[in-house]
């Protein structure tokens, strides 16, 4: 058991730091320093951490996300995403729970476009809640499909998350995108029938009300003037990946310049709002370059002080099987996004669970979706979800967090059902991969 203590010391040191209030990064670079000179040679481990620090950011597989970034942030700050909503409450008509709908479609939409769940559930959480909650919907149908469609974007392509967990599980970027298609669309049509049966069994939970009467001419104007050139842009990141015509990095790239070529087309570019979205997206980068530096040379520290060999004996020692591992991983995610934010739950977990998954021959891109996925439930999970902390934020005055997070319980339970379902069909992920 001479493994245990090393990966006590680590594991416990992260947790306590960021018990503590310190920023992930900090709390990884100080426990970093202090594992280098206890296992790693003191000053010269120092410097090889340095000297980390080019390496972990200069991969060529982490480029797309400062990109992806950039065009979310010029979509969101630009108002683009307001006509799609204007486009999908017309399309959809005058069915029950019409605007829960709404909010599903636009958010696949945005998850397309953006690749960032908090942008996605902060925007349709500002602009659709205080009209749900204004036409008498209850809680529940008001917040739960804000909360569910915000969630799409991590597993949507194009994801940041999934960007930055392809890079730091050295899995291929441009395949773990991909994947997430099939299931992403999947996730979307598993919540609209929730919706649909939730209003069947209480109908006063998303009461109709009249709407103004709208031609069939006039609805497929605005979706061939909204939606449409959404479509080609979310061609322009996805399709051309999986044609082969670009790589991840180039398909960001693409992105970036459909958006803003949108923006001039329907007048909405401005100077500010470029500023303003490379600003968003050059703090995003440098934290997240930040901490994958650190995550480097916590992984070398935790493989060199023998913790993840000895942890790997030790778990491949019970006989629970590859299903019994899987479980277990996903279990133990799902208890950390109780605490923890995504990208801290990633670098604690992903030193400790890709070397177990490789010895159990997991296809890597099939066991990062499914990480994708359990930490996406992180997002919605009390006490500590990130989204449930945006819902609250555009909720009435006296909002609990035990309303918000029972409406997105319904939510969370069918994620797991699908992470159960890529676990047993391994093509719903694998599919589109494989055309590449």
């Amino acid at each position: 058991m001479g493994w245990f203590y090393p990966f006590a010391f680590l594991v416990g040191s992260i947790l306590v730091f960021m018990g503590l209030g310190l920023p992930v990064a900090f709390a990884f670079f100080i426990t970093n320093i202090i594992g280098l000179f206890l296992f790693f040679g003191g000053a010269t481990g120092v410097t090889q951490m340095v000297a980390n620090f080019s390496d972990a950011v200069s991969t060529y597989a982490l480029a797309p996300l400062p990109m992806f970034l950039v065009m979310g942030s010029l979509y969101f700050r630009s108002g683009l995403g307001e006509k799609v909503i204007y486009a999908l409450d017309l399309a959809i008509g005058n069915l029950r729970g019409r605007l829960s709908y709404v909010v599903l479609a636009a958010g696949a939409v945005f998850a397309a476009l953006s690749g960032s769940s908090l942008a996605n559930a902060g925007m349709m959480g500002s602009l659709m809640a205080p009209e749900m909650l204004r036409r008498n919907y209850k809680p529940h149908m008001a917040y739960g499909p804000i909360l569910g469609a915000g969630s799409l974007a991590v597993i949507i392509p194009p994801s940041s998350l999934g960007v930055l967990l392809g890079s730091l599980a050295q899995i291929d970027v441009g395949a773990l995108l991909i994947a997430g298609v099939i299931p992403g669309l999947l996730l979307v049509m598993m919540f609209g029938v929730l919706i649909f049966v939730q209003t069947k069994i209480d109908p006063e939970a998303a009461p109709q009300y009249p709407v103004p009467q709208t031609s069939g001419m006039e609805k497929l104007k605005a979706v061939l003037v909204n939606i449409i050139p959404m479509g080609f842009l979310v061609f322009m990141v996805v399709g051309t990946i999986i044609l082969g015509i670009a790589t991840p990095t180039e398909s960001a790239g693409l992105g970036c310049a459909g958006v803003a070529l949108l923006l001039v087309v329907y007048r909405k570019f401005s100077w500010r709002v470029l500023w303003k979205s490379l600003d968003d997206a050059m703090k995003v980068t440098g934290m997240t370059f930040l901490i994958i530096s650190a995550s480097t040379t916590f992984s070398q520290i935790f493989a060199f002080s023998g913790a993840s060999s000895g942890f790997i004996q030790f778990i491949t020692g019970f006989d629970m099987g590859p299903f019994g591992i899987l479980f277990m991983m996903i279990v133990v995610i799902l208890i950390l996004g109780m605490f923890m934010d995504q990208v801290s739950m990633m670098l604690i977990t992903l030193p400790i669970f890709m070397p177990i998954a490789m010895q159990y021959g997991f296809d890597t891109v099939w066991f990062g979706l499914m990480l994708l996925l359990a930490y996406e439930v992180g997002f919605t999970t009390p006490p500590f979800g990130m989204l449930l902390f945006i819902m609250l934020g555009v909720a009435p005055k006296g909002t609990s967090l035990k309303t918000v997070a029972l409406s997105a319980a319904p939510y969370i339970a069918l994620t797991l059902l699908l992470i159960v379902l890529i676990a047993i069909f391994p093509q719903i992920a694998l599919f589109l991969p494989s055309l590449i």
